[in-house]
């Protein structure tokens, strides 16, 4: 008699155990679709958004690495593009930087000197624009909305012009090419970014939210 009872009792308990383990793997299971599908979905967010741009797969490409993130959220996906603009534009600046200290052996005439130096000030001010545009999207609220966001969008505006500047102050200055070829790839870089940035915040402003 004591044995059928023990021997139903390890069966209980052994069925009990079978229940828990397939209900826990219907939970992960679950979690992981409803985790998928949200990555999904965040991604389509960000692939969508991007085609409001005028080079998309650029857009694509620089944010869908932080879709986690950006989830569905304008602000966030605004914010995230003018802190990948503000990155690429430093490193820029960096870069012209040493390039301006390399004027002999034909790579660059005074005059391209002067131009370069020229671009490093206003790529200055660019970097400063793009960080003004990002500080005061984080103070966004109800009462300053408009006002904040027609300051963004003037600031991105002009890093856009001051990069189209830069480039325009090298034409028909005598420079290596290889080096012309350089500053212009890095400009044209750094401008598309921000281009894609202020056609984001565009949209952003379209959605006329206060609290994203």
């Amino acid at each position: 008699m004591e044995g059928s009872y023990l021997s139903f009792a390890h069966a209980l308990v052994v069925t009990l155990l079978i229940l828990l383990v397939f209900s826990t793997n219907n939970t992960v299971s679950s979690s992981i679709a409803t985790s998928n599908l949200d990555s999904k979905t965040d991604i389509e967010y960000i692939r969508t958004s991007c085609n409001s741009t005028v080079y998309p797969r650029l857009c694509y490409h620089s944010l869908s690495v932080y879709a986690s993130e950006i989830k569905t959220d304008p602000k966030v996906l605004a914010t995230t593009a003018l802190n990948i603009t503000l990155k690429a534009t430093k490193s820029t600046a960096r870069m012209f930087i040493k390039l301006s200290k390399v004027h002999g052996g034909g790579l660059m005439s005074k005059e391209a000197a002067a131009a370069m130096a020229d671009c490093i000030e206003v790529i200055g001010d660019s970097i400063d624009e793009l960080q003004d545009s990002i500080e005061e999207l984080g103070h966004i609220g109800n009462s300053n909305f408009w006002l904040t966001m027609g300051d963004v969008q003037t600031w991105v505006s002009a890093a856009l012009t001051d990069e189209d500047t830069c480039m325009d102050g090298f034409k028909g200055k005598a420079m290596n090419v290889r080096v012309k070829t350089l500053i212009r790839r890095h400009t044209i870089r750094v401008a598309h970014y921000t281009s894609n940035a202020l056609a984001l915040i565009n949209r952003y402003a379209s959605k006329n939210l206060a609290y994203p």
